[in-house]
């Protein structure tokens, strides 16, 4: 059986993501205030994503997190074609949408994991923004710190050449939580909570790497050199140091 190739949204992709962007924007309005900081020291970053070819990675702390980073990129310039866990893609009409928005599905544990990437080296060969969690799953760090990342975003780099740009991004927990969905959901139509974001620089992954066939322990370290920008941008957003400046370990589910 072949693999699934990544399908180029189109124009009529991009009216549908203008239009449901428009649509989430303003339900998550209801239940959210999404903040795009502005830092005074990276404003052309904080105002426009870089052009071209990028590799957006946030960590991940709540169910809403996709919705919420795409809306930020949306506002920042680029419409992003977000990995997501193929359970998603099951649900009748959200799938066929998120499909034709250029989102790529992912099967966690599956022997065809990888053509995820591989759909995604399509997406950013045409130019797109493709958004990744680098930890793959929600963190399950009671204080909402970033788990160690895999390495799935830096070799999805090395292998095409495309820049990382870390957003971090606080306060989503607060809209939906892990667990108590429709409570926390409630609870934040009357608090609306502040969920901030920030967009660092964007990272050159070939200058992690020193040799032109890297070991996996080189594609590590550089993975953790990566997440080390992105808990950092964390720690400004929430004015504390992390337990850990390369994302705490990784916990069993």
């Amino acid at each position: 059986m072949s693999q699934p190739t990544w399908r180029h949204p189109g124009r009529t992709g991009a009216i549908l993501y203008a239009v449901l962007a428009a649509v989430l924007g303003g339900l998550t309005a209801s239940i959210s205030r999404l903040q795009v900081e502005r830092q005074r020291s990276r404003r052309e970053a904080a105002q426009r994503l870089p052009d071209g070819a990028i590799i957006v990675i946030s960590n991940h702390t709540s169910y809403v997190d996709g919705v919420l980073l795409a809306l930020a990129a949306r506002r920042l310039g680029r419409s992003l074609r977000l990995l997501a866990t193929s359970g998603v893609f099951k649900i009748p009409v959200v799938g066929g949408a998120l499909r034709r928005l250029g989102f790529i599905a992912v099967k966690r544990g599956a022997a065809d994991a990888s053509s995820a990437l591989d759909q995604a080296a399509e997406a950013l060969a045409a130019g797109e923004a493709v958004g990744l969690y680098p930890e793959g799953r929600l963190t399950r760090n009671p204080e909402m710190w970033p788990e160690r990342a895999k390495t799935g975003a830096v070799r999805l780099a090395l292998r095409t050449g495309a820049p990382i740009v870390p957003v971090a991004m606080v306060g989503a927990h607060e809209v939906v939580g892990r667990t108590r969905l429709l409570r926390s959901l409630v609870w934040s139509l009357i608090r609306r909570p502040k969920v901030h974001t920030r967009v660092g620089d964007a990272i050159d992954v070939d200058a992690l790497v020193p040799s032109a066939a890297p070991t996996n322990d080189e594609i590590r370290a550089a993975a953790d050199v990566v997440m080390g920008h992105l808990v950092d941008l964390v720690e400004e957003l929430r004015g504390e140091d992390a337990p850990d400046p390369l994302g705490v370990e990784r916990t069993p589910d």
